[in-house]
């Protein structure tokens, strides 16, 4: 009997210990840790939508403990009772909000915002519940209500772009800008080969400037030459005929000179074309009868 009594307290014992190491387990498994003295607050919210048991409980960022347990409120339709286990060490000031936040991915966790009073709640006291608008909250109440306001002027605007993009004129454009841009590429063709002609052209313009400087030099030469001549002595000259010519042609306007009886007296000029006539006809006869003049005697 002793034996089977034993064995049966063994076997107590055993199951006892399997399920203190379960529970110790589950609670681990959960991020509990049963060893650590904690301090308990609950919190009652509306709506607890990605909240779960061991969600982190936060101040600033920093853990500061888990939500412990989440309970519906059957005696408050429409209320969900939060615990949350909290650090020892950390005392709550009163008017602290448990506040609910979700990310991106959905998972809520809670943060406390501390309060600003003197005084600080007790173990066991409900803070305020608070769920702060997540970003899918922001989403569906701001942006989709613009983007439905947003969708009828997209269709009006691609309608418009259709309507543009089917104008024949488009087309044509787009046609014209394609022999823009040939001549555009030709006229770049032949600039190309006027650069590739430049270097010759400089050296023409060299060539020509090089002429240009022997010019200088021998219009500078003949200025020199020029300035050697006895210009002077040239000018009294010239004055000198242009007195005499001058002479000569008031002595030829004058019928009292010389030379002006010759020119102005018309007995000089009638005698002259007598004298020319008699010989005319001298020469006439001597050609007729050569013997009357000319006589020849043989020996």
């Amino acid at each position: 009997m002793k034996k089977i009594f034993r064995k049966e307290v063994l076997i107590g014992l055993i199951v006892i210990i399997a399920l203190a190491i379960l529970f110790v387990g589950i609670d681990f498994l959960k991020g509990i840790n049963i060893f650590k003295a904690a301090n308990y607050y609950v919190a009652t919210y509306e709506n607890v939508e990605g909240l779960a048991v061991s969600a982190p409980v936060s101040v600033n960022g920093y853990k500061v403990g888990l939500v412990r347990e989440i309970n519906y409120e059957y005696d408050n339709p429409g209320h969900v009772k939060v615990e949350m286990s909290l650090d020892k060490n950390l005392k709550v000031p009163r008017g602290t909000q448990a506040v609910i936040k979700t990310d991106m991915l959905g998972t809520a966790t809670i943060e406390l915002k501390m309060g600003n009073g003197d005084s600080f709640h007790n173990v066991g006291d409900e803070l305020e519940g608070v769920v702060a608008r997540g970003m899918m909250d922001n989403i569906s109440n701001s942006i989709l209500p613009s983007v439905g306001n947003i969708m009828p002027k997209i269709d009006s605007l691609l309608a418009n772009i259709n309507a543009v993009v089917g104008d024949p004129a488009l087309l044509a454009a787009v046609k014209r800008l394609d022999r823009i841009t040939e001549n555009l590429a030709s006229t770049t063709s032949r600039l190309s080969q006027a650069v590739a002609q430049l270097p010759a052209v400089t050296n023409d313009v060299k060539v020509i400037t090089g002429n240009i400087a022997k010019g200088s030099d021998d219009l500078a030469e003949l200025t020199a030459r020029m300035r050697n001549l006895p210009v002077d002595s040239l000018a009294a000259d010239i004055a000198d005929i242009t007195a005499n010519l001058k002479e000569l042609s008031a002595q030829l306007n004058d019928p009292e000179s010389t030379i002006g009886k010759l020119t102005h007296d018309p007995a000089l000029y009638n005698n002259l074309n007598s004298t020319i006539s008699s010989l005319d006809s001298l020469f006439i006869d001597i050609k007729k009868n050569p013997k009357r003049y000319i006589s020849i005697k043989l020996l």
